[in-house]
């Protein structure tokens, strides 16, 4: 059984109906709708539930300030363009990633119902936040959710001198009948920029292979350390380029090229997307199917155990527990987070929850 979540040190428990009220209530001092702030504070909240931290509470005071310097538009008119009855593009105009992606995977299940599969190109949006979180959403409702995200190039590729691709993320979910979705959620990267941060802030070395200096040398030096290097050397980089293809490329809004160029504004920050949905009922009987992934689930699980590993886990399964008990519990918060939080709550006379430790 996995034990509660115990705070970590300097940190302090907050409950997640609070959290998400107090991070709607920053972004929208911070110029976002009612409603497109609470569709961006449940992406951040979701994430903090699951252990997802560089993705979690801590990014509503960058949020705020993308809003406040104008790299996310706060009042974006979002369009969904024509396509055949199962593809669109939705132009998001610049809106926040969270507010784009979660209209994006509506409209992708909408549009699945009827035709058995349907993909939505997200064009011109702003940090999509954990791309976990929109394929989960598809799951939730039954259906299969695949998800691309390419932006700023950011990370080594192979061969090259320097950042070339982005860390660019992929997720998949599939729905279960009596376990947790089955949920995939990675970067190309080898490890996330935040994490050499955190490495920088703390000191420690970070594992061999998994950085570079600004010229491309592998560095354990977190202070040298400026770009994460591929997962997998020449499959991580050769899968960025081609989620770079399946997303920019696709809706017209190439990202790789145009940073690469002599135009300015190639190096604009903006991010583009791909959402697919796939309706079981489409290829067969959708509670077989269901019943199907339950039975490969509980097989794996059955497995022997290697020497010393706690259980056999799948995809998605520890992090949905984490975040069912978390939401029982509370989520930790780290001292410095809180105090951005509450310092960007004073400033907006937001009220500050009461915390649990």
């Amino acid at each position: 059984m996995t034990k509660p979540p115990t705070p970590v040190s300097n940190s302090v428990l907050v409950a997640a109906g609070d959290l998400r009220g107090l991070a709607a209530a920053l972004l929208e001092k911070g110029g976002l709708g009612p409603g497109h702030a609470r569709t961006t504070a449940d992406v951040f909240v979701w994430a903090a539930l699951r252990g997802i931290d560089s993705h979690g509470i801590a990014r509503v005071p960058a949020y705020v300030d993308l809003l406040a310097e104008g790299v996310a538009n706060a009042r974006p008119e979002m369009t969904v363009e024509r396509g055949t009855g199962a593809v669109a593009v939705l132009d998001a105009d610049r809106a926040p990633g969270p507010v784009a992606l979660t209209a994006a995977a509506e409209e992708a299940v909408t549009r699945a119902r009827t035709s058995g599969v349907a993909a939505v190109g997200v064009r011109r949006t702003v940090h999509t936040g954990a791309i976990g979180h929109y394929v989960s959403r598809i799951a939730e409702q039954g259906l299969i959710g695949v998800a691309f995200v390419a932006g700023m190039p950011n990370m080594g590729y192979t061969g090259v001198k320097g950042a070339a691709v982005a860390t660019s993320p992929l997720a998949i979910a599939v729905p279960a009948r009596s376990h947790a979705p089955l949920l995939l959620d990675m970067a190309t990267a080898t490890i996330a920029l935040g994490r050499i941060r955190q490495a920088r802030a703390n000191g420690t070395p970070l594992p061999e292979g998994a950085a570079a200096t600004a010229d491309g040398t592998p560095t354990t030096d977190p202070e040298r350390a400026v770009m994460p290097l591929p997962l997998g050397g020449a499959k991580g980089s050769g899968m960025s380029l081609a989620f770079e293809l399946l997303t920019s490329v696709l809706v017209g809004a190439p990202v790789f090229a145009a940073f690469h160029s002599e135009d300015p504004g190639g190096r604009e920050h903006r991010q583009n997307a791909l959402i697919i949905a796939l309706d079981p009922a489409a290829f067969g009987d959708a509670d077989a199917f269901t019943e199907a992934v339950d039975a490969t689930l509980a097989t794996l699980k059955g497995l022997p155990p290697a020497d010393g590993a706690e259980g056999v886990h799948y995809p998605g399964e520890r992090s949905a527990a984490l975040g069912a008990l978390r939401g029982a519990e509370g989520v930790p918060v780290t001292a410095k987070v809180w105090r951005e939080l509450t310092e960007r709550a004073a400033t907006f006379g937001v009220p500050v929850p009461e915390v649990r430790g």
